[in-house]
């Protein structure tokens, strides 16, 4: 199997990148695969302040549209997404004919990492995704060389923090599907995102409840107290949110 260097589409560094070491990114696009209004709010800050351009697929069958389109230099695939699994997408990118030069996995999930690296990804980012340098430094140490450019560069130490608004939004969204879950596929996919859009608001009871949700659907116990909680703390949430 050829590695990522040896399917680089891009040219080598233009010489007007290297006058933008602030903005290592910049001319690059990035094509981010997350359902999460909240997580991609923090992407999209992060490519704005490294000057890459970026764009948006909440789920897998948008991701195929995108791509069938346009040739992004990184995608970023979240391995939770709700027609299917982040981890197939990444599979079918690293060993495609035309490699994308970066790929890499997100998830709240710390060890959904070993799942993203088997499939084929050149590096994992665990939400929240504040750090400015963490963010590059995934990007450009997945980059074939001579697209990085020559000697050191300014590593910045800027955090960002996403707007509230996405996280309305993720909360909402996570309202509306409790309500209406009917199946296990559905709850099990809630569960697992209303986890990961807790660790990226730094919500720690959230995020234990809906682990303890996901954890005992995987068991096969009965899960209607956790529902209760979990729906709960979301509507607690959303009247916290609709007030910042």
């Amino acid at each position: 199997m050829q590695t990522h260097h040896q399917h680089a589409v891009e040219k080598p560094l233009p010489m007007w990148r290297l006058t933008l070491p602030k903005r290592p990114l910049t001319g690059l696009t990035v094509l981010v695969v997350e359902d999460s209004r909240f997580a991609s709010e923090a992407v999209r800050l992060l490519c704005l302040r490294s000057g890459a351009r970026i764009r948006r697929a909440d789920c897998l069958a948008s991701a195929a549209r995108h791509l069938q389109t346009y040739r992004p230099a990184v995608v970023i695939v979240d391995l939770g997404l709700p027609d299917g699994d982040g981890a197939d997408l990444i599979r079918k990118l690293a060993r495609a004919d035309h490699r994308v030069p970066v790929i890499l996995g997100i998830s709240g999930d710390p060890d959904a990492q070993g799942v993203a690296l088997a499939a084929g990804a050149d590096g994992f980012l665990l939400k929240p995704v504040e750090s400015l340098a963490q963010f590059q430094q995934a990007i450009l140490s997945a980059m074939p060389p001579e697209q990085t450019g020559p000697g050191p560069r300014i590593v910045p130490d800027d955090m960002i923090q996403p707007d509230p608004t996405g996280l309305r939004d993720d909360l909402a969204h996570a309202a509306e599907v409790l309500t209406q879950a009917s199946d296990t596929t559905e709850i099990d996919y809630i569960a697992r995102f209303l986890a990961g859009v807790a660790r990226s608001a730094r919500d720690r009871a959230l995020e234990e409840a809906a682990n303890a949700l996901v954890r005992d659907h995987e068991a096969g116990h009965a899960v209607a107290a956790d529902l209760a909680r979990v729906s709960t703390l979301v509507h607690d949430r959303l009247s916290r949110v609709a007030e910042m």
